[in-house]
């Protein structure tokens, strides 16, 4: 028997899209962008400084990256600890070498408990971005708003006072939102958010406080994702990263500009055995002439210029 027509007869249902937060959009039907100095790809590398806390509370799921074992998890603890000791300084070394301009995404909390490393990352000059509180403080479906607004609040503002950058950027803790997470983060200031990983190029979203830009830091490329819970080496995460670049870089033949996000974390990538994958990756993209290096918010300005 074939499906009672009620399933199909529901509020918001439309042609496209079945809610109003953005427009339907077909990728290969847009206006194509044009980078400047006419880039084909603009290289988005962005590394999460995060902290995990040792003494989870896991509301509403265990965070992924977190702590595993029973309390106290220092295995695990540590290693994360570890990348923001050890392995976020060879990425600034490696940045350094390859001329790769990277955005970082922290967790308020991390700069509140690192004042050293936070101003390491101030002197550097690179767009910090807001990676919410800290990485155990979710934000979820059925979550009280009032408590939300809270921790949206604590976050960004407390990010801001610590940086004195306007931090305009944002990525929850496991890029998990609830229902009003962009309405209230579009009310603190936020321009863009990069939770949503449906496409490959930014677009409007609506919110109840105004128009947010959704930023797509790809979830597929992700060396957490590819090495820890894909269980792949870090070979074959610079192998995948290397064929998602020569794809793109195809495609914008035909389609116009494309951006290749590289989402990445000092705990991962920056181990004595990894690094050097993530040095053939930036020296590959770094001396490409097509290559536009660049952070999150010039690939976005320049995508609204369009």
């Amino acid at each position: 028997m074939g499906l009672d027509k009620s399933y199909l007869d529901y509020p918001e249902r439309s042609y496209g899209m079945d809610h109003q937060r953005y427009e339907w959009s077909m990728l290969h039907e847009r206006k194509k962008t044009q980078w400047p100095n006419n880039k084909k790809i603009a290289l988005w590398v962005n590394v999460g400084v995060q902290f995990f806390p040792l003494n989870q509370q896991g509301i509403p799921f265990k965070v992924p990256g977190g702590m595993t074992k029973p309390y106290p998890d220092l295995r695990h603890y540590s290693l994360r600890d570890y990348g923001n000791r050890v392995g976020i300084y060879r990425f600034f070394k490696a940045f350094d070498k390859y001329k790769i301009t990277p955005t970082f995404a922290i967790n308020t909390r991390l700069a509140e408990r690192i004042p050293y490393l936070t101003e390491t990352i101030k002197e550097r000059g690179n767009e910090i971005l807001c990676h919410g509180y800290h990485m155990d403080k979710l934000h979820y479906g059925g979550q009280n708003i009032n408590e939300e607004k809270e921790l949206v609040e604590q976050a960004v503002n407390g990010l801001r006072e610590l940086t004195g950058q306007a931090i305009t950027g944002w990525i929850s803790p496991a890029k998990n939102e609830s229902e009003n997470t962009p309405d209230i983060l579009a009310q603190n200031g936020i321009d863009y958010f990069c939770d949503w990983v449906n496409d490959e190029m930014p677009y409007d979203f609506k919110t109840k406080n105004g128009i947010l830009t959704a930023m797509p830091l790809t979830t597929e490329l992700d060396d957490q994702f590819i090495i820890l819970n894909n269980l792949h080496s870090a070979e074959d995460w610079a192998n995948q990263v290397e064929d998602a670049f020569q794809y793109l870089l195809n495609e914008t033949t035909s389609q116009g500009g494309r951006i290749l996000s590289l989402n990445i974390h000092p705990w991962v990538l920056g181990q004595p055995h990894r690094i050097k994958y993530l040095e053939y990756i930036l020296d590959v993209l770094g001396s490409h002439e097509a290559v536009w290096s660049t952070s999150a918010t010039e690939i976005l300005n320049a995508w609204k210029n369009n």
